[in-house]
């Protein structure tokens, strides 16, 4: 499997803002959910561009060991960001991925299709119900 995509959204994280493994997953709709993100994240090619150290734990807690840790946190600072211990302030610096107008649009679309035919579909299972049959004969 390549990890381009995650690379791709990750490169999208703008400066002085954090997402955690399970955002990233959720976003990419990763199989495997955070450790997916964290694999992948883990494989980061070195001098592509990918900035690795927007990437946190839940909370905002930075995972990565040392000798990584020390310097994820010297990114991040740089960067803006507070940490306190070990953790992101998450309330001030988390980034939540835009979603396109067009995703928008076509699921109020497609709620509004599916609510019109259920109302549909009542109406003509209510007319079949109520329609008098014929008595029989014996």
């Amino acid at each position: 499997m390549t990890w381009d995509p995650v690379y791709a959204f990750v490169k999208r994280i703008p400066r002085g803002r954090v997402i955690t493994y399970g955002g990233l997953a959720k976003a990419l709709r990763l199989r495997g959910g955070a450790r997916s993100a964290g694999r992948a994240m883990a494989a980061s090619p070195s001098g592509k561009g990918v900035p690795w150290h927007r990437v946190v734990g839940y909370g905002g807690k930075l995972l990565i060991r040392e000798p990584y840790a020390s310097l994820q946190r010297k990114l991040l600072e740089s960067e803006g960001v507070t940490l306190r211990e070990s953790r992101v302030d998450m309330n001030k610096h988390t980034w939540t991925p835009p979603t396109s107008k067009s995703a928008k649009s076509k699921s109020a679309k497609s709620k509004s299709t599916k609510f019109k035919s259920a109302k549909s579909n009542s109406r003509t299972s209510n007319s079949i119900k109520s329609t008098p049959t014929k008595p029989t004969k014996l």
